[in-house]
């Protein structure tokens, strides 16, 4: 270790110095840096440096010797703990449940058939049973009895079994038969959803649409609690029939016109 006991600048003659320690003690001695200069200082035997200490140091000759700690170098402070993070304060009420998520689509449901019931059977006179023309009523002078037509839509709109119905429609058109002024059917809502062997089983009733012939109505509305009954499994199929001959009436099935008597069902979930 260096000894800066001859440099140029003399310390000699200044009584007790000060100095602050740059290195701590190693075999007796430490470096220390007294008004600027670095000298190689001998230190009492048990006496603890700490760079940073302010030292007491005495010159004998060209010897200088530490014998006390003036000053301890300060400690370094312990970081500060860090604070939790805050707690919302409790108000007491329980956080508000979650939106339910809301789905809504639409189900096109053709009928799986498309028949007319009439003297206690299926008509198959005038084209394949379950693709027949619908009628209501009994044609003017007929020897046959009045005619129920219905369509029957099988499974289909239990597929969206628990959804509620926002709208319901179903496509029809007015066929030649009877006169050409327009006339209101009446609708009902059947039990089976596919053609029974027997009569069809004939539920609630409303005014259906008025068509003169040939016309077309692409989104008639039938009430929302008809597709309910539908989507729910309680109810099938769709007819019309009155209890007297008038007004006659023949609305297309399935052979007349492909898209007869389709529904379309507007529903949401959640």
């Amino acid at each position: 270790m260096a000894d800066w006991a001859d440099t140029r600048v003399s310390l000699a003659g200044r009584g007790a110095l000060r100095g602050r320690a740059l290195t701590t003690v190693s075999s007796g001695a430490c470096v220390v840096s007294v008004g600027g200069i670095q000298i190689n200082v001998r230190t009492s035997v048990g006496l603890t440096v700490a760079v940073g200490d302010t030292l007491l140091i005495q010159r004998t000759g060209s010897v200088y010797y530490a014998f006390a700690v003036a000053t301890a170098a300060p400690a370094v402070p312990p970081p500060a703990p860090t604070a939790p993070d805050a707690a919302p304060p409790d108000t007491g009420d329980a956080a508000p449940a979650p939106k339910p998520t809301v789905t809504t689509g639409t189900l096109t449901c053709p009928p799986v058939s498309t028949a007319c019931y009439r003297d206690g059977s299926w008509r198959s006179d005038g084209g394949a049973v379950n693709s027949f023309d619908t009628y209501q009523g009994r044609y003017a002078g007929s020897s046959f009895g009045r005619m129920t037509g219905c369509a029957f839509y099988g499974s289909k709109p239990r597929s969206i079994a628990g959804a509620t119905v926002t709208r319901a429609t179903i496509k029809v058109r007015r066929l030649t038969s009877g006169d050409f002024a327009a006339r209101t059917a009446t609708l009902r809502l059947v039990s089976q959803s596919t053609r029974p062997g027997g009569a069809p089983t004939l539920n609630e009733s409303t005014s259906g649409p008025s068509l003169a012939v040939n016309a077309t109505n692409n989104a008639f509305v039938i009430p929302n609690s008809w597709a309910q009954a539908m989507v729910n499994g309680t109810r099938g199929g769709l007819a019309i029939s009155i209890s007297s001959d008038n007004p006659y009436i023949r609305l297309a099935g399935r052979s007349s016109w492909s898209v007869a008597w389709t529904m379309t069902i507007s529903w949401r979930r959640g």
